[in-house]
């Protein structure tokens, strides 16, 4: 597999394109992935002996495609990760969803994970189960009975958004595990927006990266493009 798109590069950090199906890290599977596929490349480039470090930021389910960063040096990762803690790291998402969603909401679950299943699912909060979710979204479009939305996570939890917009009466469209997807289809959610500080000099960065025309996405290309117009600049949400 080539070297996943690089948007971004320096001493410090590395934000690349990881595409759909594509593992974030190496599993039981022995399947290549994004860390992996990176590490190659700096150890090629810089012609580096032994080990790369290469340090893993933030994840994504293996059937989404989008925008990633990742830490050269432990003390970019310990400061980017504090930057997720903080919420000075945000990640947005675009999705189609299934039915008609309102123009904004902010959905806030607990969610419990069934370790030998990998299923995810919203429990009640006062069972006292389970991690908090938090994420916010925007419609951005309507086309009969699918929407297309722009999901900011607050939180990162396992499957949160498909598990979420599920819960909300809005599974995302070729979702087979949380929706009504069937086999084969690709599943429409993708990081389109990933804004953090630099982890050294603090200037704020901001990389956007629209889906592929290819499937579901073609037919909401005028909304994405107005989305990746803006979306350079500070977004509102909820």
């Amino acid at each position: 597999m080539d070297t996943p798109r690089i948007l971004y590069e320096d001493n410090h950090l590395i934000v690349a394109l990881k595409q759909p199906n594509l593992l974030v890290q190496g599993d039981a599977t022995g399947d290549q992935d994004m860390l992996g596929l990176l590490k190659a490349y700096i150890k090629e480039k810089y012609q580096k002996p032994g080990e790369v470090y290469l340090g893993l930021v933030h994840r994504m389910d293996r059937p989404v495609g989008g925008l990633l960063c990742f830490a050269r040096t432990s003390k970019a990762a310990a400061r980017l990760s504090a930057q997720i803690t903080e919420g000075t790291l945000r990640r947005e998402y675009v999705a189609v969803v299934e039915g008609r969603a309102r123009d904004a909401d902010t959905l806030r679950d607990w969610l419990v994970k069934d370790e030998k299943t990998n299923m995810v699912r919203v429990v009640p909060g006062y069972l006292r189960q389970g991690k908090q979710a938090v994420l916010s979204y925007r419609c951005a479009g309507l086309k009969e009975d699918r929407s297309l939305v722009a999901i900011r996570l607050e939180t990162g939890r396992a499957h949160q958004i498909r598990v979420q917009m599920a819960g909300a009466g809005l599974p995302l469209w070729g979702d087979n595990r949380y929706g009504r997807g069937t086999r084969g289809q690709q599943i429409a959610l993708w990081g389109m927006r990933l804004s953090l500080l630099h982890p050294i000099t603090g200037k704020q960065m901001v990389f956007v990266a629209p889906p592929p025309d290819s499937g579901v996405w073609g037919a909401w290309r005028k909304e994405l493009e107005g989305l990746a117009a803006i979306w350079p600049q500070i977004v509102t949400f909820g």
